[in-house]
């Protein structure tokens, strides 16, 4: 039996995805700030600190303590929650933040707990905690990609979060290994050992383009893996963005973008 509070939903959209979800009577989803989209009459919102947990604990220090370490894992201090408090079932959604996918993650049946990358988070049922997740390696923790801390989602209930490009999910059995981009790493069951690797080789370290290290993930669980990591898409943008083209307009700027591959 849930603990959490127990919501129904449906995933809307290809690139662009929103969440949509159905909330009974007095039952509350809370989300990150931001990613609201729209709702029904009869939700109220309020502004909370932390996650509402029973985790967070009681009293002014608890919730500020449950708060301050949604600042260390990239979230924002405040969250929102959206209560039912009309007589008959309701609705809430909440938007991706960039393209990608926007992945349910059913805690109770996932072990009661996922790992995630920092800024994953989008919304979930009241009662599920996120906190942080520290990395006890020393080489996962500075070369990881994403520090010694990750996000931790814990309790049984669904918690959604989105991640850049396609997003797929695999399952790992028992010893089996595979190595990934760190920055493709979207979330992990809390069975999967985790570490990072060296790339090894003068060439690949220098001329290879790929990084320094392999996040290496041993099974057994489960791993979801994005094929657009954030900071990727954003470096991407930058870089035409700051890049001065004097050739633009001219028959030598269309030669140039049919070379570079932009010539569409």
């Amino acid at each position: 039996m849930r603990t959490n509070h127990e919501i129904d939903y449906r995933i809307i959209g290809e690139e662009m995805q929103y969440v949509e979800i159905e909330l009974d009577p007095n039952e509350t989803a809370i989300a990150e700030s931001g990613s609201f989209m729209m709702m029904d009459d009869g939700i109220q919102m309020q502004t909370i600190f932390g996650d509402g947990s029973q985790n967070q604990g009681s009293g002014l220090l608890g919730k500020l303590l449950g708060a301050g370490k949604r600042l260390i894992v990239g979230e924002s201090l405040f969250m929102t929650a959206f209560t039912n408090a009309a007589a008959g079932k309701k609705r809430v959604s909440f938007a991706s933040p960039y393209p990608g996918k926007i992945i349910p993650l059913d805690l109770q049946q996932l072990g009661g707990k996922v790992i995630a990358q920092k800024d994953a988070f989008l919304c979930a049922a009241k009662g599920v905690s996120i906190g942080i997740d520290f990395q006890r390696r020393l080489g996962t923790g500075i070369f990881g990609g994403e520090g010694f801390i990750m996000e931790k989602l814990e309790g049984d209930g669904m918690a959604f979060v989105h991640a850049g490009g396609h997003v797929f999910e695999r399952e790992l059995y028992n010893g089996e290994l595979i190595k990934i981009d760190t920055g493709c790493l979207v979330a992990l069951t809390q069975n999967i050992d985790y570490d990072i690797q060296f790339v090894g080789g003068i060439r690949n370290t220098v001329f290879g383009g790929e990084g320094l290290f392999f996040a290496t993930l041993r099974g057994p669980g489960k791993v979801w893996i994005q094929t657009l990591p954030v900071s990727r898409l954003a470096s991407r943008i930058l870089s035409y963005g700051t890049t001065n083209r004097k050739e633009e307009g001219s028959i030598l700027g269309g030669i140039g973008n049919l070379l570079d591959g932009d010539g569409y």
